[in-house]
């Protein structure tokens, strides 16, 4: 007999925050310039912006190709920490993150979140299940969590577990057995609901999760890695919930 779902694991980006179709180019270079603009308040020593821009972009792109190929995460916080040692500047925690918080800026203006989404989340909550985040990204904690906090979502998710912080990306188990263990769940227990047939669905299925994969266009119809369940909006959640409950 399947276990009852005591706990929902969810992805971040175009699951709970959708972004939608974005012109990284064009986010990155506002990114760069948010950011040169502060270093340079900051008197900062930093070489003509197209240099410090292109210098980012390059160390952005090798460093998250290889994390595609090799599984492992890295954080762009220790990144943008070890171009700005030898551009020479000597910034505090508190400075970096806010680097790393302009960087992103652009990004986060475009997300959106579904109206009735803080309320799901806190009926949920309110029944007694555990929620948390498990999100591929190389972008810092601190940051992701300042932009759930402004969307009104932070505290709804008390768990939040970043592949930045863990090392490995999704399918891996490691950050999956991460966010369990710290929900107090068995994977059977949990519910995860993402946007990726692979990262999401695939590595949910293998931890033995039941999986929901969140597709509004329908653009994963016919992919060879079935989820449990389909939704095209997140607020269809609670149905799901009950169904895989045996609750009608």
């Amino acid at each position: 007999m399947a276990q009852r779902i005591r706990g929902i694991l969810f992805d971040l980006g175009d699951t709970l925050l959708d972004f939608g179709q974005i012109n990284v180019p064009r986010l990155f270079y506002a990114g760069a310039e948010l950011a040169y603009a502060f270093l340079r308040r900051l008197e900062q020593p930093v070489p003509d912006f197209h240099k410090y821009h292109r210098r980012q972009l390059w160390a952005v792109r090798w460093n998250y190709l290889k994390s595609r190929l090799t599984g492992r995460e890295f954080n762009s916080l220790d990144l943008m920490a070890r171009i700005g040692r030898r551009f020479g500047q000597d910034l505090t925690d508190e400075q970096m993150l806010e680097l790393a918080w302009l960087w992103y800026k652009p990004l986060g203006k475009t997300a959106t979140v579904e109206r009735g989404l803080g309320q799901m989340l806190t009926e949920l909550r309110a029944e007694g299940l555990k929620l948390a985040v498990v999100s591929n990204t190389f972008v810092p904690a601190g940051v992701l969590d300042r932009h759930l906090e402004q969307e009104g979502l932070l505290e709804h998710l008390p768990v939040r577990v970043y592949s930045s912080d863990v090392g490995y990306r999704k399918p891996n188990r490691r950050i999956f057995d991460e966010a369990l263990g710290r929900c107090g769940l068995e994977a059977g227990e949990a519910m995860f609901v993402g946007d990726s047939p692979w990262a999401d669905i695939f590595g949910a299925k293998r931890m033995g999760m039941v999986s929901v994969l969140k597709d509004p266009a329908g653009r994963h119809r016919h992919i060879r890695i079935r989820p449990h369940y389909r939704i095209r909006s997140i607020l269809k959640l609670p149905r799901i919930l009950r169904r895989s409950n045996g609750e009608g």
